[in-house]
């Protein structure tokens, strides 16, 4: 006979547990203690199991009966409703492991070991600061597109704009991370572009001499009378198109003379990958130049003021400040130079990039590119310094707008 509800309301708690059964294999075991629990007896695969369905009155006897027949018919289609929720829990409790914040953390472990500390604090701090409150808490497999959409609008509505797009990309990163860790099947911000979610921004770039000011800039250069060590960094900062602060480390030993390269270590590479810099006889003048001013120390352009440590940040831009370039000129724009000079010249723009150390963000195409187009670029800078010494010549019939 079925269940009534009357009859489960009646029973009494005994010495030993009691089955009310209902049929179809379910029944409500009460225990000594006084519980009503609903338990499914069933048959798979020829072994006899056992499925709890929940407690009474929580779970009423229609609704008892409803989870029995759920799991009759995953049974008739082959499948096992214990296994089945065994699997729901797993993933439930992996999920919950593997939240937004638990994912970010462990993505910052693994990239973090290639960054300078400054990099990693700052990092850190912008996820703990606008992410994790909002999405930290939640399995990364729940994000939805919308959910990034909204969190970055968010920080840029309060007139954050550069900072929103900095945390969009580290969580586009982040969820690369979880996809090549089995985390997450589908990337949500791959569907988002910067351009369709952002307001336009007005970029501010660094401010660089035109090709037009360059004589008069040598010819104030030739006349410098602040310390020759910073003379030959803004030379040789022009002459390579590197970054300021790849060049002002610069060691002897990583420059071979009789090859004419200059490798500049991964460490001190804004993007972490080794560089291998073509130098021009111009160049390797400027090192015959620094030679017996430095050449007994490890370091090429040390400081004036303290000879174990390479020249200072705010040297170069301060230099260019009292030459009249204040506002005019940065260190950093000398690259902004080589660029538009090169391009403008017709050279080809992947030899162009690869001088300026712009890497493949793409690990097998920039593993490829390492070692590539040295021969290309050598003619490349020895062209852009004899280049250099033409617009010198012109120094004197250029007119300039002094500063």
């Amino acid at each position: 006979m079925p269940l009534s509800d009357i009859e489960i309301r009646k029973a009494k708690p005994t010495e030993k547990r009691q089955r009310l059964f209902d049929g179809g294999g379910l029944y409500l075991e009460v225990t000594p203690a006084g519980g009503r629990l609903w338990r499914l007896k069933y048959r798979f695969d020829g072994k006899e199991k056992l499925l709890s369905l929940g407690t009474y009155p929580e779970v009423s006897l229609k609704e008892a009966r409803k989870r029995r027949e759920d799991g009759r018919q995953q049974i008739a289609e082959g499948s096992d409703p214990g296994a089945q929720r065994k699997a729901v829990k797993q993933a439930r409790k992996l999920a919950a492991l593997n939240t937004v914040e638990a994912t970010a953390r462990a993505w910052l472990v693994h990239r973090g070991s290639a960054w300078v500390e400054r990099t990693r604090t700052i990092a850190l701090a912008s996820l703990e600061n606008d992410v994790f409150p909002v999405i930290g808490e939640r399995p990364i497999n729940d994000i939805q597109p919308a959910d990034i959409r909204k969190l970055v609008q968010g920080i840029e509505a309060r007139g954050a704009g550069e900072t929103a797009g900095r945390v969009f990309q580290r969580l586009k990163a982040i969820f690369r991370y979880a996809i090549t860790h089995d985390l997450i099947g589908t990337d949500p911000t791959y569907p988002l572009k910067p351009a369709e979610i952002f307001k336009p921004r007005k970029v501010q770039h660094r401010a660089a001499l035109s090709e037009r000011d360059v004589p008069i800039f040598l010819q104030r250069l030739a006349v410098y009378d602040g310390d020759p060590t910073t003379s030959a960094a803004l030379t040789l900062l022009m002459l390579t198109a590197l970054r300021p602060g790849e060049l002002r480390g610069a060691r002897w030993d990583e420059i071979d003379i009789d090859r004419a390269l200059w490798r500049v270590p991964a460490a001190r590479m804004k993007m972490k990958t080794e560089h291998t810099v073509p130098l021009s006889k111009q160049a390797l003048d400027v090192l015959e130049i620094m030679r017996p001013i430095s050449g007994r120390g490890a370091l090429v352009l040390p400081s004036p003021f303290y000879p174990g440590k390479p020249l200072s940040d705010g040297t170069l831009n301060s230099a260019l400040a009292r030459m009249g370039y204040k506002g005019l000129a940065t260190a950093h724009g000398f690259r902004t130079l080589f660029s538009t000079c090169a391009n403008e010249a017709g050279w080809n723009s992947d030899h162009i990039e690869k001088q300026l150390a712009h890497e493949e963000r793409d690990d097998v195409r920039g593993a490829y590119n390492r070692a590539q187009w040295i021969d290309e670029r050598t003619k490349m800078m020895q062209w852009w310094a004899d280049r250099i010494d033409q617009l010198r010549k012109g120094a004197d019939v250029i007119p300039f707008k002094a500063a």
